[in-house]
């Protein structure tokens, strides 16, 4: 005859299979919630140091990682920065007369008062971007993002726009005298007190735009 199981040998079976059970609870469903929450306590992806050295060096650093990095005043004429990672980069003031962004990544980007005058912006993501009074002279951003971008006062003068996604973009009293807004979207854009003279607005979208007849009188379309 086999043994008789005790009762206090069947509630401490019944105990490690409940444990057992318990703990596949866990595994399951609350660690990857910790893991989340520890991910997120992280400290945020930025810049490499050695790309901003790399670029205060030599002028130079297409396809460069400098998200979240401090340039503001620095002299970058004719840089060259195509496809670079510029995510939330401060850029207020620096002089970036002729330089090459096309393709770069600018979004959440600082540019107050930059001064971008004949620069190469062509498809790149400028959204939510900060262009409040910089200098956009004949700077080309064809094919550009720059949803909820702001351009309070941003001179813009013969600047090429052409099919570039401005929709929900604040351009109040900004300068387009002469700008190329050819297939351009508008939606819900800010154009109050901007100047459009002769401004190309040719199968642009201008649903929803807050700007006055007046104003489009003034371009041409």
């Amino acid at each position: 005859m086999g043994q008789k199981t005790s009762k206090s040998e069947l509630y401490l079976s019944r105990e490690i299979r409940v444990q057992k059970t318990n703990m596949k609870y866990l595994l399951r469903f609350w660690l990857p919630m910790v893991i989340l929450a520890v991910t997120a306590a992280l400290p945020a992806h930025a810049f490499k140091q050695e790309d901003v050295d790399k670029l205060q060096a030599t002028n130079e650093c297409n396809k460069c990682d400098l998200s979240k990095s401090s340039l503001n005043r620095l002299n970058l004429f004719n840089a060259k920065l195509e496809d670079a990672n510029l995510e939330s980069a401060n850029l207020s003031g620096a002089r970036l007369y002729r330089a090459k962004l096309g393709g770069a990544n600018l979004l959440n980007a600082i540019l107050l008062r930059a001064n971008l005058s004949g620069a190469n912006l062509e498809g790149s993501n400028l959204e939510n971007a900060d262009l409040s009074g910089a200098n956009l002279i004949n700077a080309d951003l064809s094919g550009a993002s720059l949803i909820n971008a702001h351009l309070i006062r941003a001179n813009l003068i013969n600047a090429n726009l052409e099919g570039a996604n401005l929709e929900g973009a604040n351009l109040s009293d900004a300068n387009l005298l002469g700008a190329n807004l050819r297939g351009a979207n508008l939606l819900g854009a800010n154009l109050l007190g901007a100047n459009l003279i002769n401004a190309n607005l040719r199968g642009a979208n201008l649903y929803e735009a807050t700007v006055s007849k007046d104003q489009l009188k003034e371009a041409t379309k």
